[in-house]
């Protein structure tokens, strides 16, 4: 095999032959045509055919670098000395390249006996929260707003959507009326004084409403009696002559209602004040100028269509053979010179009362949800106040008016 060219070569680049022609018998009979060339690796065997082209002198260039490796010296000699990393870890004893300041650390400077920069003031350091002494006994506060009490509809009964915003429709076609002028008349005066007080059932009610001959009223209801609301004529609460008009001053309108103890055991009746107009076909309590507690949930209700709030606890019914009493305290403000619109005038609180004993009461003020809960506009003793009685399917009730045959005792 030949390790040249293929390609023809001029006739001046023919190499020139060995000056000396050796003839070698190779065993086959055959011999060589050129001698080998002058200079040959040491390690190539003399029967390995040869190229025309010496390599270059000394070892490859991959044995070069190793063996600079494997060589004692480099080219340069590193500098004295540790690494810098290992300067402090060579020795316990050993300095960095840079001492440390005398004394210790700033921070153990008061620790370790020595005076801080600066001297802490006389006496002992203040209280973080002082409020000890702007509230010195916190008993005589009132208990927080309960915001989160109220529900988004009632455990047991609750009435449509339609129905509602029919009587929301309503209560916008039919505003507040205006408070009675009573002092002129006679008979509404004294009947208001009296307790002497009547009924008016609305048009879909369903059963009976009787005047007794004590004063009071005996009603009973039928199965398909929907929502309604019975309301009290004259008012029981008559703006032009029951406002309190001296500071301290107060004045009670209370009625109450016995539940027959052959009622079923939910009591589908309703109790609170109302204003003139109210919706026939709602419940008290679930628009403005109402409130009302519901004996099917226990809950009061202060203008308020969803589930209202608990009266005392989720528990809490009214029961066969109960005697009910609701009633709203008006108080006159200390309001200096008297002038102050007639709804700020007054601190209403509402109590209501089981078997004679005032079991709940609240304040019509009180802190509410901005977000949720409607004002208590027509509540607030600048309008004429009536008793709301409010039921549907059946129930059995007395409606008492009279204070001789109460259960509750002034």
């Amino acid at each position: 095999m030949c390790f040249g060219s293929k390609e023809p070569r001029a006739a001046g680049d023919a190499p020139s032959r060995p000056v000396q022609l050796q003839q070698a018998n190779n065993g086959n009979g055959k011999t060589s045509t050129y001698d080998a060339p002058p200079l040959r690796p040491p390690q190539q065997q003399p029967a390995q055919q040869h190229n025309e082209y010496a390599p270059p002198p000394g070892p490859p260039p991959e044995k070069a670098s190793r063996a600079a490796a494997a060589a004692p010296d480099d080219d340069f000699a590193p500098p004295p000395g540790p690494p810098p990393g290992q300067a402090s870890s060579s020795s316990a004893g050993a300095a960095g390249d840079f001492a440390p300041p005398a004394g210790p650390p700033p921070s153990y400077i008061g620790g370790g006996g020595g005076s801080g920069d600066y001297a802490p003031p006389p006496g002992p350091p203040p209280k973080v929260h002082d409020w000890e002494s702007a509230v010195p006994d916190n008993s005589l506060l009132p208990p927080p707003p309960d915001l989160f009490s109220g529900w988004d509809q009632s455990p047991v009964n609750n009435a449509t959507e339609k129905q509602a915003k029919a009587g929301a429709a309503w209560c916008n076609q039919f505003p507040i009326s205006t408070s009675m002028n009573v002092q002129d008349n006679a008979a509404t005066r004294q009947a208001i004084q009296n307790g002497n007080f009547g009924l008016q059932a609305p048009p879909n009610f369903e059963g009976t409403l009787v005047r007794q001959p004590d004063g009071s009223w005996q009603g009973q209801t039928k199965r398909d009696n929907e929502d309604n609301c019975i309301i009290s004529f004259p008012p029981m609460y008559a703006a032009n002559i029951h406002q309190p008009q001296q500071a301290g001053e107060t004045f009670t309108a209370y009625y109450e209602v016995h539940i027959a103890r052959s009622n079923r055991k939910e009591v589908s009746l309703a109790m609170g004040f109302t204003v003139i107009p109210y919706p026939p076909f709602r419940m008290p309590g679930w628009h403005r100028g109402s409130l009302a507690v519901h004996g099917d949930d226990g809950h009061r209700y202060v203008n308020d269509m969803w589930g209202g709030k608990e009266l005392i606890d989720k528990d809490y019914r009214l029961k066969p053979g109960g005697k009910y009493g609701i009633g709203m305290t008006f108080t006159r403000k200390d309001v200096a010179g008297g002038y102050a619109p007639a709804k700020d005038l007054f601190n209403v609180e509402v109590f209501f009362t089981d078997n004679g004993r005032t079991v709940a009461s609240w304040d019509l003020h009180e802190e509410t949800d901005a977000k949720k809960d409607l004002p208590v506009t027509g509540l607030e003793g600048d309008y004429d106040l009536s008793a709301a009685i409010g039921s549907f399917n059946i129930v059995d009730f007395k409606v008492i008016f009279n204070p001789a045959q109460w259960a509750w005792k002034r």
